[in-house]
């Protein structure tokens, strides 16, 4: 399931009736509904509605509704991805880590792969990105918003639109991954980070290169940062 952000409008009332329309920014679908409820409790609330980034309205109840369907699939999801190459002997290991919340429970999974014939290390952090592509297919995760993260501004900023790529190697690179989030039906957005905020990928796709292969998955606490 698609899970979009809602911003939320509603009509302000002060204790002289003076009324005045406030609408938030786009939050989740649970902090929107912490907010809604925080909102009502001042008992200065009048027309409050939520919109979702695909123009539809809802109520508080229906997105209560929403929240009770929606438990079960993995959602809030943000992946991280790296390549690592060797330019002698032309091997490369990609690193992938997705976090998301499913049942209440926050989950990380940690997974990486070593390839070779790679040409370069743009064709590998490219590689990276598809094989993280991969893991979301494995882990069940389609029909979502994704937020990719990584530290190669040229493959996120590609991706995106936000740059041209001339180079008919990487184009078909491209290609793939954009079929692929289509068949998966999969929104994306993307964000360049650093490397230190990148290093878990980082680590992972070393350790492929090393012959060292990690598959994890598990629970974590809410206070785990996403980067470490």
């Amino acid at each position: 399931m698609n899970l979009l952000n809602y911003r939320i409008e509603w009509t302000y009332q002060t204790k002289r009736k003076l009324e005045t329309t406030i609408t938030t920014e786009y939050h989740s679908l649970n902090e929107s509904i912490i907010f809604a409820e925080d909102f009502l409790q001042t008992g200065r609330v009048k027309n409050l509605s939520f919109f979702s980034e695909d123009g539809q309205s809802w109520t508080l109840k229906e997105l209560k509704k929403l929240k009770e369907i929606v438990k079960d699939e993995p959602h809030d999801v943000v992946a991280f991805f790296d390549g690592g190459f060797h330019k002698s002997t032309k091997l490369a290991g990609f690193g992938a880590v997705v976090y998301y919340t499913q049942n209440g429970n926050r989950y990380r999974i940690r997974m990486n792969e070593k390839a070779e014939e790679m040409e370069s290390n743009n064709e590998a952090e490219y590689a990276a990105f598809h094989y993280l592509v991969d893991v979301l297919e494995e882990n069940g995760i389609t029909k979502q918003k994704v937020l990719f993260k990584g530290d190669s501004q040229v493959v996120l900023n590609q991706l995106s639109g936000e740059w041209p790529c001339y180079e008919e190697e990487f184009n078909i690179w491209l290609d793939r991954i954009e079929d692929k989030l289509k068949k998966l039906k999969i929104t994306a957005s993307y964000e360049p980070v650093s490397r230190k905020e990148n290093t878990e990928a980082d680590k992972l796709a070393t350790q492929a290169m090393e012959g060292i292969e990690i598959r994890s998955k598990m629970i974590i606490n809410e206070d785990v940062e996403e980067h470490e």
